[in-house]
């Protein structure tokens, strides 16, 4: 995955900067959009056990939050960054969470043979949260592939961060974050349902649902036929 620029790293904070003991690293989005996501997606996550693998886990707030919610599941986070795999294990350990080593995934790459996850077994699920909109489309383009092959049968991919739908913004703030985002990297840039949607059905993977979230987000996801 093609390393994120200093401007958008410094979206990511150090929790403690008096103590550079601490691993943890914080997004200001978090305790935005990590109740919600798990409210939308607990009907479809409840109930279900087995591996997950969270793609681009950054800070790894996430991660714990849903292992958390989700205790059925075993959830791997992954990230290509070893600054965010210390903080995913961090975060881990802060919340009494049993030791679940982070994966050094590439998901430009056939992320889903390495051996790592092909270990894990057929996959519940796969989880990209605020990760396609940073990255180049290839990102996304691996994202899907990967999921095609690793899900189990009626396992879900599941997506979150700002979309397009049929090619227009979904609110103002969308639509001058895309810009921001485009001037930052040409390569990067809010993604269009239609566009993702193309990429599961030519990997066997159905849509399911496409969920409404607070500030103009969307929770998109797919089936595993």
């Amino acid at each position: 995955m093609t390393d994120p620029t200093s401007r958008h790293m410094q979206r990511y904070r150090q929790r403690a900067i008096d103590d550079p003991s601490d691993a943890r690293l914080s997004s200001p989005v978090f305790h935005r959009n990590g109740p919600p996501l798990i409210a939308a997606l607990a009907p479809w996550l409840a109930g279900r056990s087995g591996p997950v693998v969270e793609i681009g886990a950054g800070t790894g707030q996430h991660a714990s939050a849903f292992r958390l919610a989700f205790p059925a599941l075993d959830w791997r986070a992954s990230d290509p960054d070893p600054l965010h795999r210390a903080s995913i294990h961090a975060w881990s350990a802060a919340h009494g969470l049993p030791h679940a080593p982070a994966l050094a995934l590439d998901a430009e790459n056939a992320w889903a043979d390495q051996s790592e996850v092909a270990g894990l077994g057929p996959l519940a699920a796969v989880v990209a949260i605020n990760v396609i909109h940073i990255a180049p489309f290839r990102v996304a383009e691996g994202i899907v592939a990967g999921a095609g092959k690793a899900l189990v049968h009626g396992g879900l991919l599941i997506f979150y961060g700002p979309f397009k739908e049929n090619g227009e913004h979904t609110g103002e703030g969308n639509k001058a974050f895309d810009a921001g985002l485009r001037a930052e990297n040409l390569d990067w840039g809010v993604r269009d349902i239609t566009e993702i949607g193309a990429l599961a059905r030519s990997a066997g993977l159905g849509f399911a649902a496409l969920i409404a979230m607070p500030a103009n987000n969307r929770t998109l996801i797919f089936r595993k036929s």
